[in-house]
């Protein structure tokens, strides 16, 4: 049995931190949203889900379409970002109150919302609240994460290229080191919370040339310090400038 096609308007949020591609997956939604005859308005929210609760709304119809366009080759986030994390409706049912007020006031049949983990879970909290007060509508979440631990996907868009900017300015702090012959340890602590994707990055020159780390520390490995000390010992009896790759989230 089919869904339930619904006619109404289209609300796109953004949510954490900026990438280099956030605007293409936002750039997908208005456009597809705009073409969609089903579609009767669509709109950006400034700032995430506070553009929303504020009752901040831009339309989207209204602007240049070349304009719009540009968010394809434009970083970072257009509609403005928040890191606001919404609480859960049977402790605190406030938010979701003014929400649902909001997607009433614009006939809102359709909300998707850009981000990781958090924002995630505020998808799945959102959706399960409208169902559960019967408002028929589509809470969509559109993975963004250079983490790159989002369940369920094969990969994020954001990963590829912070990855790419991972394993190149790795690369060249080796090289960079390497012109001295006095012995040093550099130590570069790399993002990615509880996921060691992007920290792994920092290896990648090594299949194309002889650059790596000497050491690379992921989050999902227990770090042990005395083990450290004897691994940085034993990468100086190759060479005086050893470099390592840290995750920001070992422990």
């Amino acid at each position: 049995m089919s869904e339930k096609t619904l006619v109404g308007s289209l609300i796109i949020g953004q949510s954490g931190g900026p990438s280099s591609v956030i605007n293409c997956s936002a750039y997908g939604v208005i456009k597809a949203g705009l073409e969609n005859p089903n579609i009767t308005k669509v709109y950006g929210a400034h700032h995430g889900i506070v553009g929303v609760l504020n009752d901040e709304l831009m339309i989207m119809d209204e602007e240049d379409p070349a304009e719009l366009e540009n968010m394809l080759h434009t970083p970072s986030s257009a509609l403005g970002s928040c890191r606001y994390k919404i609480a859960d409706p049977d402790v605190d049912d406030t938010d979701y109150k003014r929400i649902l007020e909001i997607f009433k006031k614009y006939d809102v049949r359709y909300f998707f919302y850009i981000g990781g983990n958090d924002s995630m879970d505020t998808v799945s909290k959102l959706s399960a609240y409208v169902a559960e007060c019967g408002y028929e509508m589509r809470v969509m979440g559109v993975p963004k994460t250079i983490d790159n631990d989002l369940e369920g996907t094969d990969h994020t868009p954001g990963f590829g290229s912070a990855a790419k900017y991972v394993a190149t300015t790795v690369s060249e702090i080796i090289r960079d080191a390497a012109v001295y012959t006095t012995k040093a340890v550099t130590i570069v602590e790399i993002m990615g919370r509880d996921a060691g994707w992007l920290t792994a990055a920092g290896a990648l020159p090594s299949l194309y040339c002889n650059v790596t780390p000497d050491l690379v520390y992921l989050p999902e490995v227990a770090f042990d310090y005395d083990k450290f000390y004897e691994d940085v010992e034993k990468a100086f009896e190759k060479h005086p400038n050893v470099v390592i790759a840290v995750s920001e989230g070992i422990r």
